[in-house]
């Protein structure tokens, strides 16, 4: 786990140096405020969100279809926005993914006959984190891509509370399996992750574009 981490870490900073030293991207659009300019600390911003999302898809993706649909969800709205700013490449890429994702999710929603497993939940998390850079839409990344967070921080805190205090702080990590064991059915856990999913996007996209 620990090599597991340190090679994201050093994926995150290779990626936010490249983003930073080749393609001069240093920007974060802050709702009200504009743009700001992070200048060199944009590497390290970029490897702790490519880090993060990487393992919250990772994490999320635990039931049939929640993670793939969720990231569908969320990447329908980076490709409103980079429509938006004319950013063409950015744009067919995402357009690309969406048609691939879309093609797996038939066979992984419930009960699923395929499945992502770590490498490839981990790799669109991480691409994931990559296109919100690319886009200069943090905050929108961050709000379009809570439901990864949520489950991937609740997780997290388990992990902690266990390491550090011995006990566990929740009765059952991550957030799903805990949906899980109070009575809900894996396809209605699934499908109100997607409408919550679908609601965040509206906000992501409108904090995006104010």
């Amino acid at each position: 786990t620990r090599y597991k981490l340190l090679l994201q870490i050093v994926l995150g900073l290779i990626i936010g140096a490249m983003m930073y030293l080749n393609l001069g991207i240093d920007i974060i659009h802050i709702p009200f405020f504009g743009v700001i300019h992070f200048g060199i600390w944009f590497i390290p911003l970029a490897a702790l969100l490519v880090v993060t999302f990487a393992n919250a898809v990772n994490i999320t993706d635990g039931m049939d279809g929640l993670a793939p649909g969720l990231l569908m969800i969320s990447l329908f709205g980076f490709l409103l926005l980079s429509m938006s700013i004319l950013d063409t490449p950015l744009s067919i890429f995402i357009a690309l993914w969406l048609g691939g994702l879309i093609a797996f999710l038939y066979f992984n929603v419930f009960p699923a006959r395929l499945f992502m497993g770590d490498v490839g939940a981990m790799a669109f998390g991480a691409a994931f984190a990559t296109v919100g850079l690319l886009t200069g839409k943090v905050i929108a990344l961050i709000i379009i891509g809570l439901p990864f967070l949520v489950d991937g921080f609740s997780s997290l805190i388990q992990i902690l509370g266990v390491k550090i205090l011995h006990r566990r702080l929740l009765p059952i990590a991550p957030l799903h399996y805990y949906l899980l064991k109070i009575g809900w059915a894996e396809p209605k856990i699934v499908q109100r992750a997607w409408l919550v999913g679908i609601m965040l996007v509206i906000f992501g996209i409108w904090l995006a574009i104010i």
